[in-house]
């Protein structure tokens, strides 16, 4: 499609993101949350809604879905009650979905988002309910028939409702990036599209630039990644446009996105909120929110990742990039954290966390938790490093697999035992160039003819005669004066 055309519409886009929160047991029975388990063994008579059975709401999930409304600055309703949404699939054995319609549980708020452009908007949030997940529909390869897994039916969810402020892929992509950060952080969620612990749902339309009136939306399902997210919308945009550009309308239905062709799939008809028959929830009392206990859930807040990220940029003065980097996992910016009580070499800290200690972790695919030096260790390495004693090299490429291997000897007793000690006595650093430079008789000739960058070679020479023990500051003072000297 020409770009003139699409150009002439802009795209308005909200979305539904559904977490799984992180509780032992399901929203309104004791069944276990385990993931993974024998299809249909996470269940009970409660789940499977049998005659004379009653829910009991679970008072962790109420918790964390307070934790993340107060994480965004929803207002906290004090006093609500859960309805009945009524709708009849296979996966919802009940026949209803207990969730929150006239009273949720947080209202309002709003999530930062940082472009890759470097650009920042806010997103509006509508507001941020509690409700109980459906079961699982399957279809096996050459089979017709439906199987259906009753083991995710009742787990507590939060679905998180934007308002339709949303005008990119790219907007929808750093959004559902950092509300898997926060889900995160909170520890309420563990963010895992690809389990489905964390589920989007995209409302789409498209209208003239300059207009008032928002389009049809259409709601796209389906999505197990935030990349496919960002693929469906994009897809959904232009199919769309040339919808509209065709002279046709836009049906309110629902689609399912293929990851396999890219493409965007009609379901079924959009149902109208008045088909869902919503009613309060007789079955459950009104859920009041004490002072008291707000304020105990808020003293259990962490610091979260725009905290970090602002301590980490003014009080340390780290690049926008490091900050982004270090504070992407809850446990590798608190690592670090620790690490900057240790050591006022910020900059030395950041790039040994985001260097040598990431690699480490991606390489073994271990988690900050498991890495066997602490903060206090790595903070002695980098002061040997600023103290002269040991080049930055010597540091990362022999000093720190050492402390690996947890044999509980410092940084410096490790480079004593090692002879690693940079060399500051002047008479052995001379002797080391004035062999580097007497093999090499046509190459400073070309230094002193103006081609000052073959100084790099003569100070990677020594460096191998010495092996990496020469100082280097003081090795490239004497080198520039025993050439200047010749």
């Amino acid at each position: 499609m020409d770009n003139s055309i699409i150009e002439k519409y802009q795209p308005v886009i909200g979305l539904e993101v559904h977490c799984q929160l992180a509780t032992e047991s399901k929203i309104f029975t004791p069944d276990s949350t385990e993931f993974g388990q024998l299809p249909n063994t996470n269940v009970s008579v409660i789940t499977l809604a049998h005659p004379g059975t009653l829910p009991m709401l679970n008072k962790k999930a109420v918790e964390f879905a307070i934790k993340i409304g107060l994480a965004v600055g929803s207002d906290i309703t004090r006093n609500s009650f859960f309805d009945r949404k009524n709708y009849f699939y296979p996966d919802l054995p009940k026949g209803y979905q207990t969730t929150q319609d006239k009273a949720p549980i947080c209202i309002g708020g709003q999530v930062k988002i940082k472009l890759k452009n470097g650009q920042e908007k806010t997103i509006p949030l509508n507001r941020i309910h509690l409700e109980d997940d459906a079961g699982k529909n399957l279809h096996l390869d050459g089979e017709t028939d439906t199987l259906v897994d009753y083991n995710r039916a009742g787990v507590p969810l939060i679905e998180i409702v934007t308002e339709p402020e949303i005008r990119t892929s790219d907007e929808a992509y750093a959004f559902l990036s950092e509300i898997r950060k926060l889900v995160r952080y909170l520890e309420i969620c563990d963010g895992n599209m690809e389990e489905g612990s964390m589920r989007c749902d995209a409302n789409i339309s498209v209208m003239l630039k300059g207009a008032t009136q928002y389009g049809k939306k259409v709601e796209v399902k389906n999505m197990n990644s935030i990349r496919n997210v960002q693929r469906a919308i994009d897809k959904e945009i232009l199919r769309q446009i040339a919808e509209v550009e065709k002279g046709n309308a836009i049906h309110s239905e629902t689609r399912q996105f293929d990851a396999a062709t890219g493409e965007t799939n009609s379901l079924r008809a959009k149902e109208e909120l008045n088909d869902y028959r919503y009613f309060p929830e007789p079955d459950l009392q009104p859920l009041k929110i004490t002072d008291q206990w707000l304020a105990a859930i808020k003293a259990t807040l962490p610091s979260l990742p725009a905290e970090l990220y602002d301590k980490f940029t003014k009080q340390f003065g780290l690049p926008d990039y490091d900050a982004n980097v270090l504070t992407d996992t809850k446990e590798i910016a608190l690592y670090f954290d620790v690490l900057c009580n240790e050591t006022k070499n910020y900059k030395a800290a950041s790039n040994w966390v985001m260097g040598a200690v990431k690699s480490y972790l991606n390489e073994l695919t271990l988690s900050i938790d498991q890495f066997p030096i602490t903060p206090k260790t790595i903070a002695a390495l980098i002061a040997l490093v600023d103290s002269g004693k040991v080049s930055n090299s010597v540091a990362s490429q022999n000093i720190f697999p050492e402390l690996l291997k947890s044999n509980n000897k410092s940084p410096l007793e490790i480079a004593e035992q090692l002879n690693l000690l940079q060399e500051s006595d002047s008479s052995s650093l001379q002797t080391w160039i004035d062999e580097a430079l007497a093999s090499n008789p046509a190459k400073v000739a070309e230094y002193k003819g103006g081609k000052t960058g073959i100084l790099s070679m003569f100070m990677g020479d020594i460096m191998k005669k010495s092996k990496g023990k020469a100082d280097p500051k003081l090795t490239t003072e004497l080198l520039k004066k025993a050439i200047e000297a010749l």
